[in-house]
């Protein structure tokens, strides 16, 4: 079942916030790396209000994200590669480090 408009903004905006507090970051230090008002930062944080690619895309890059786009057939296996690992060398081999560190 496709998930409805409103969903996919509810959803960024969570994955938004979680990578924020991640790095230790108030919403006012990300809308300026991105060059937006804070305001605006919250209603897209929040899910109430879509954002321009261009925009996302600041966003992304001021909380050390990189935007992508994957064709739909390849989602469900960048999930399981995403997806927390309880075991350690079951890890991808791409993974720099098992404590997520990538500054390897």
């Amino acid at each position: 079942m496709a998930r409805s408009a409103s969903d996919a903004l509810l959803e960024i905006g969570q994955l938004l916030k979680a990578a924020r507090k991640g790095r230790k970051l108030t919403q006012e230090q990300v809308a300026d790396m991105a060059g937006i008002s804070r305001p605006r930062y919250r209603e897209i944080e929040a899910g109430s209000s879509a954002a321009r690619t261009t925009t996302l895309i600041n966003i992304a890059r001021a909380l050390g994200l990189e935007l992508m786009l994957i064709p739909q057939a390849m989602v469900p296996a960048v999930d399981a590669l995403l997806r927390p690992h309880d075991d350690v060398d079951d890890l991808p081999a791409f993974m720099a480090r098992p404590d997520g560190d990538e500054n390897v």
